[in-house]
């Protein structure tokens, strides 16, 4: 670890110091990329052998994707942006060696479009009054390795759609195992119940209040559900990935109850002794590489803390995939909502040891009570 915090140090003091780093490009339509990864990668309008066969590359991607643009003039302005993306991937593989970029489903958006369709954490300075500190719990029998897919506590990869509603997903994740693990029952919950009723709190005391697919949290979803009463089925209550209409929550068709949650502290010893015993836990997460991202360890040298992903915890592996001067890495292993044709089957692996995009930075748990329910 140490050995990659001096290469991080030594890349930036390097190319910072350089001329390389004024001279950023500006002309490939992505002004509000992160500027810090701009700054020490510079992009190469002239990357011939990078973009070389873009044409081919964008029919691929369209045909896989199934991707169709109304007029001439939107299929070049995509096509643009798609060959700015490939720029994008190359500097995050650079970054990011020990995982793989390159072309998603993603990549003829740019990095706004990305962050307002499928993104939308809101990170709140308060806390909703219901939330405990998570008690220190015992960290010296933890397993090596644990993946909650292999104890039937994980539903299958869902997918928000073009609705930035990541926080529901991530809640409800979190209560499925829980209820799991309360009941012995896996049930698949509604994130449209939530996107639909968890309106109601006052925005003096939170900063904000969940908004749908314009943003939540995920411990305001578990306050929602503690107040409500519980959450339906999704097959009773199915998600549509708009928002806007009315609360339609049937409380006789309540699944799954919360009886309390709590936030866990930085210390990862105590995040996977939390998951260990307590189920997958809701997490946030800076996004920045996750547009690109294709496979294996995500361990990037420079990340932002800035929290804009609601994604679910599920596990953990001792070592990663790593470029062969490097140890192999430690990794926490993360349930995203974008579908299963995107990453690993749907979910991302990000190092484990130091923080990394600000993944310690705001982990909850949630327990859920018996409940008896007629399905």
């Amino acid at each position: 670890m140490e050995r990659i915090s001096l290469y991080s140090l030594l890349l930036l003091l390097s190319i910072l110091s350089s001329s390389l780093a004024s001279t950023v490009s500006s002309n490939d339509g992505f002004d509000d990329e992160e500027p810090l990864i701009r700054q020490v990668v510079s992009s190469d309008d002239d990357d011939d052998d990078h973009l070389l066969n873009a044409e081919h590359h964008f029919s691929f991607f369209k045909s896989k994707f199934a991707k169709t643009y109304a007029t001439q003039e939107e299929h070049d302005y995509r096509f643009g942006v798609f060959k700015a993306n490939l720029r994008r991937a190359k500097r995050h593989q650079i970054l990011d060696p020990s995982a793989v970029h390159g072309v998603t489903k993603f990549s003829d958006l740019t990095p706004s479009e990305f962050r307002r369709q499928f993104l939308g954490l809101n990170r709140r300075l308060r806390l909703p009054a219901d939330a405990e500190k998570a008690p220190l719990l015992p960290t010296n029998d933890l397993p090596t390795d644990f993946d909650w897919r292999d104890h039937g506590a994980v539903t299958g990869v869902k997918d928000q759609g073009a609705c930035g509603s990541c926080w529901s997903f991530s809640a409800t994740g979190a209560l499925e195992g829980a209820h799991y693990l309360t009941t012995g029952e896996l049930v698949s919950l509604s994130e449209q119940q939530l996107v639909d009723c968890d309106h109601d709190c006052d925005p003096e005391e939170y900063g904000a209040c969940d908004s749908g697919c314009n943003g939540g949290l995920m411990t305001t979803a578990f306050e929602y559900t503690l107040k409500a009463g519980g959450l339906e089925r999704e097959e009773d209550y199915p998600y549509t990935g708009t928002d806007g209409g009315s609360c339609k929550f049937d409380k006789s068709k309540i699944a799954a109850t919360v009886s309390n949650f709590s936030v866990i502290s930085l210390d990862e010893d105590q995040i996977a002794a939390n998951l260990v015993k307590n189920g997958p836990l809701a997490v946030g997460i800076n996004a920045v590489y996750m547009q690109t991202y294709i496979g294996g360890v995500s361990c990037p040298y420079i990340c932002g803390k800035h929290l804009d992903h609601g994604v679910l915890l599920v596990g953990y592996g001792s070592a990663g995939y790593a470029p062969i001067r490097f140890k192999e890495k430690p990794f926490w292993i993360i349930k995203n909502s974008w579908g299963e044709n995107w990453g690993e089957n749907g979910y991302y692996k990000i190092c484990r040891g130091r923080n990394v995009c600000g993944v310690d930075s705001m982990v909850s748990t949630v327990a859920a009570a018996i409940h008896t329910t007629s399905h």
